[in-house]
């Protein structure tokens, strides 16, 4: 049995046994122009849902709840939709990551090309918020040959694109026996993203006919794995998936449900990231290879 020191010791900042942080991923139109290629009103449209109807009510209910979000910007938003950005940075507790310049694939582009949007991307982001992104999701969760390296050389702090593991790690990219990376990876996957359940499209594994009742019971589950093993409960949404009306009201009860927790923390990823980074250096094992397991279990999961 670990002795009281060691149970603190392996806690979020000593305090708290299980992290939560939540990403908006605001495409707008960029997920329909950039990934799918469409550039008619209807799917553009969808896109224009984010700003007319979905960010209010996600601002809404992360004022009610006053906890802190990771809003993941390409840089053809910002351009785009100012006033919308300006709503996010006026609340003063939210982060802003880097979502690509166009939400492009990055995975059959040059170096220098993927420097170049990478560069005008940062800066973009850095005229619009008046910070300077330090985290990185790469759309669609597709890292590139050469991301690793430019976010090494951008001083990125973390990336959250890949599917390693359930707590956040330290990744060896672009091939598993590649270098050690020196920033945090964050790491997603499909079951604690909104939009294989939600996004209507033509394809199978995202058929958007989930109900809302149903994923609530699928995050609930997630969270309460993650709070048993003492980790990290990060979940990604997009404001036109998650801004309908049930659907909104579905994370409301989510957030509700985590936050009856009297031991879990709302961070920014760039927080956790963080942290997870600190304690990995106090406790000497930040350059282990296999360090990559979260905080070991404090008390008893209830």
């Amino acid at each position: 049995m670990p002795r009281a020191s060691e149970k603190m010791a392996s806690m979020w900042h000593s305090r708290y046994r299980c992290a939560v942080t939540l990403s908006v991923d605001f495409d707008a139109e960029t997920l329909w122009s950039g990934t799918f290629g469409l550039t008619t009103p209807s799917p553009m449209s969808r896109g224009d849902y984010d700003v007319r109807a979905a960010l209010p009510r996600i601002h809404a209910l992360l004022d009610r709840h006053e906890i802190p979000a990771t809003f993941m910007v390409p840089a053809q938003v910002a351009d785009e939709h100012p006033d919308a950005c300006a709503e996010i940075a006026q609340r003063g507790r939210h982060e802003v990551g880097y979502h690509g310049y166009h939400h492009e694939s990055v995975l059959d582009i040059s170096l220098d090309a993927e420097r170049e949007l990478m560069k005008r991307g940062i800066a973009r982001l850095e005229q619009t918020f008046d910070a300077t992104p330090r985290g990185n999701r790469s759309p669609p969760f597709a890292l590139g040959p050469h991301t690793a390296e430019l976010l090494e050389e951008f001083r990125f702090v973390y990336d959250s694109s890949l599917f390693g593991h359930d707590e956040p790690y330290r990744p060896r990219v672009p091939v598993s026996g590649g270098p050690l990376r020196e920033f945090v990876e964050l790491p997603v996957s499909w079951e604690l993203d909104d939009a294989p359940y939600f996004l209507f499209s033509f394809f199978p594994y995202m058929s958007g006919l989930s109900t809302p009742s149903q994923v609530l019971e699928i995050w609930k589950a997630e969270f309460d794995g993650s709070y048993r093993a003492g980790g990290c409960f990060l979940l990604v949404v997009h404001p036109f998936c998650i801004g309908r009306h049930p659907r909104i009201a579905m994370l409301d009860e989510l957030i509700a449900y985590m936050k009856s927790f009297d031991d879990v923390w709302f961070a920014t990823h760039l927080d956790v990231a963080g942290e997870w980074r600190r304690r990995r250096i106090e406790a000497g094992t930040w350059d282990e290879q296999d360090a990559a397991a979260g905080p070991a279990p404090a008390a008893t999961a209830r």
